[in-house]
């Protein structure tokens, strides 16, 4: 066997792993809000700046807008958000949180980032470490875009 190709050897799935695991980590966080991970990421791009165009909060996730899509269509049937089309270019569609997504940001304040917080305390992982890590990922990300 190859040495290059051990499971062991790949930094790409130890990176699919720590993602999926802490993914997993939030699900019983946003279940109490109503939302699946997703949609948390597509709320926080609005709770950052409401009313964007589709491809702008696709551009933000570094997803397609066909991803983002459905999923904000899901988001819409839960009250979260609105989508319209645009007054001065009827191709491009507007998301807005509506007053129950506004109030969402609140509750998932509340509950998120110390849930979190409890959840990653086996890690041991200092704020420098954090600090460092986020940076190396963004790193990362940012060579392979």
């Amino acid at each position: 066997m190859h040495e290059e190709l051990r499971l062991d050897n790949q930094l790409c799935f130890r990176l699919y792993t720590a993602s999926r695991l802490i993914t997993q980590a939030y699900t019983p966080l946003l279940n109490r809000l109503g939302i699946t991970y997703p949609q948390y990421l597509v709320l926080m791009v609005l709770w950052e700046q409401d009313c964007l165009p589709v491809n702008d909060i696709a551009h933000r996730l570094l997803l397609e807008t066909s991803t983002v899509t459905p999923l904000l269509k899901r988001i819409e049937k839960l009250g979260l958000v609105e989508r319209q089309k645009g007054i001065e270019d009827g191709r491009r569609t507007l998301v807005s949180l509506t007053e129950k997504g506004k109030a969402l940001e609140q509750q998932a304040f509340e509950c998120i980032p110390q849930g979190m917080g409890k959840r990653m305390e086996p890690c041991r992982l200092s704020l420098d470490d954090y600090a460092r890590l986020r940076n190396d990922l963004d790193n990362i990300i940012d060579k392979l875009k």
